[in-house]
């Protein structure tokens, strides 16, 4: 689990001169409230791999579900390493965040019933809870991935700022 306060360093050089660093609270607050992130990973021979779907930020960690034999799985069962991205798709308003990180299969029994009751409150998503993720509405089996930051980059607007937040491990 990540800790509430990363340390938190501002960019000087790609930030305007009266720029100042967002609270965590706020880019916290974007990772919790957004529904759609962009999940980047890489394939075994060193292809990019980005796609859109929706995850939920809980205890310091941002949780996404997959299919086991999707193209994401496979690059993240050869390399763990992903960023997911999230923001408003405006140049001159909102926060985007970018999140880095290693994805970790989540089974862990408690966590789960929260993650789906999340899933249900954000998205109207119905998941049955299982020993090692989830099923959904058809019966399938659903991979759950929790990805707690080493990072986080946050790029605000008005003024232009950009931002690091790190995380001790």
């Amino acid at each position: 689990m990540a800790p509430t306060e990363p340390t938190t360093e501002l960019h000087q050089g790609f930030s305007e001169p009266d720029a100042t660093p967002p609270p965590w609270t706020e880019v916290s607050e974007l990772l919790t409230d957004s529904e759609m992130f962009w999940l980047a990973t890489v394939r075994k021979d060193g292809r990019p791999h980005v796609t859109p779907l929706p995850a939920v930020w809980l205890d310091g960690t941002l949780h996404f579900c997959t299919g086991a034999h999707e193209q994401k799985t496979r690059n993240l069962e050869s390399n763990p390493h992903c960023v997911l991205t999230a923001g408003p798709n405006q140049f001159r308003t909102g926060l985007d965040a970018v999140v880095e990180g290693n994805a970790v299969r989540v089974t862990d029994a408690q966590r789960l019933p929260r993650l789906a009751a999340l899933w249900k409150s954000k998205l109207d998503w119905d998941y049955d809870v299982t020993d090692d993720g989830f099923r959904d509405e058809f019966g399938r089996p659903v991979l759950v991935f929790g990805v707690s930051p080493a990072k986080v980059l946050a790029f605000s607007k008005s003024p232009y700022s950009q931002t690091r937040y790190r995380f001790t491990a």
